[in-house]
């Protein structure tokens, strides 16, 4: 048995010990290992040290509390905790492009007058029927997608599935959706 192979089973008895026991000294190993080799790999990718460390501890957050979507026969738990480690990232950069609003209002909000509401219950019921009508295999991923707040590779890892099946099933989805509601 090779180095590398045997570092990997380690790794992925830890994640297994973290997973059903949640094993604080086997995510501790974990942490120690992987926490500053995220950091330093988001610093290589352009990320600022705090937002590197902030990230980092996302990271390794997930690893704790997703640590049940980890499949060894699907990646190595490297793989697994530097493709968290680049979703984390892009969405770093997607919030810090993402306008801050100019204007806070305050006071009492807007009350939808009764068409307002009647028309927003109409779309909702509408929108529900759009969804019922969609295949399952569609239905079954939008709803993980929008409704659980899953990304589309936890989605993958979650159903075995390829990742670009996740994401053309849900742009078709999406297509039929927006079709339904015009």
């Amino acid at each position: 048995m090779n180095e590398r192979h045997t570092s990997d089973a380690r790794w992925v008895r830890l994640v297994e010990r973290v997973r059903s026991d949640k094993d604080q000294a086997a995510f501790g190993e974990l942490f120690a290992h992987f926490a500053p080799r995220v950091k330093a790999f988001l610093m290589k990718s352009g990320a600022d040290s705090s937002l590197a460390e902030e990230c980092a501890q996302e990271v390794m957050a997930t690893v704790w509390h997703k640590a049940q979507l980890f499949d060894p026969e699907r990646a190595s738990v490297a793989t697994w905790v530097f493709t968290i480690a680049r979703n984390r990232r892009i969405d770093a950069l997607r919030k810090q492009r993402r306008p801050e609003p100019e204007d806070l209002t305050w006071g009492p909000e807007h009350e939808p007058d009764q068409s307002e509401t009647i028309a927003l219950q109409q779309e909702s019921e509408q929108l529900g029927r759009a969804l019922a009508a969609l295949p399952e295999s569609q239905r079954v991923l939008i709803e993980r997608a929008y409704f659980g707040e899953l990304s589309h590779s936890e989605i993958a890892a979650e159903t075995g599935l390829p990742l670009g099946t996740i994401k053309s099933r849900i742009r078709l989805a999406l297509e039929r959706l927006r079709q339904e509601m015009k």
